[in-house]
């Protein structure tokens, strides 16, 4: 699924091994949001690792089948792409690059990779998105469309072209 991807960028399944990259990674998320708590670094960390730790749960139960990709690049890990093909539709659970990464077009390439895979299925490609995420845009742009709202998320779909 890497086709359009510069040839330096891979992804890789997840392994064990990665579960403190996977942890910097989401921890990376949730910078701006922590900013305003006001907690010290020991609170913020322990916060952090709870999160991460029921998210994790959480895929690895409501999305057991899917794909946990580690996004590379020139052989160094940065990023994380979860994938759950449904009989209905391809789920893009979770996408997210470290910051250094962000804004540097790897992850509308890999989302644009997710599309082309979908649309080769017959299958529409469905997420949720925090409704304060900035990353909406982008889904909009690629012409995902925004569904339901539930709590702070909103689901967006994209169907392909018959």
């Amino acid at each position: 699924m890497t086709g359009n991807l510069p040839s330096a960028t891979s992804l890789r399944p997840a392994s064990p091994d990665d579960a403190e990259f996977l942890y910097a990674v989401y921890a990376s998320t949730r910078q701006e949001e922590l900013a305003q708590t006001g907690w010290d670094e020991a609170e913020a960390q322990r916060f952090l690792r709870e999160q991460f730790r029921l998210q994790d749960y959480h895929y690895k139960t409501y999305f057991e089948n899917a794909e946990y990709l580690v996004i590379e690049t020139a052989g160094r890990a940065i990023g994380r792409l979860y994938l759950h093909q449904r009989r209905e539709e391809l789920v893009l659970v979770d996408i997210a690059l470290l910051p250094a990464w962000r804004g540097c077009g790897i992850g509308e390439r890999l989302i644009r990779d997710v599309m082309v895979r979908a649309a080769g299925l017959g299958l529409p490609v469905e997420l949720h998105v925090e409704y304060f995420n900035r990353a909406q845009s982008l889904y909009r742009r690629l012409g995902f469309t925004a569904g339901e709202v539930s709590g702070p998320y909103v689901q967006m779909r994209w169907t392909p072209q018959v």
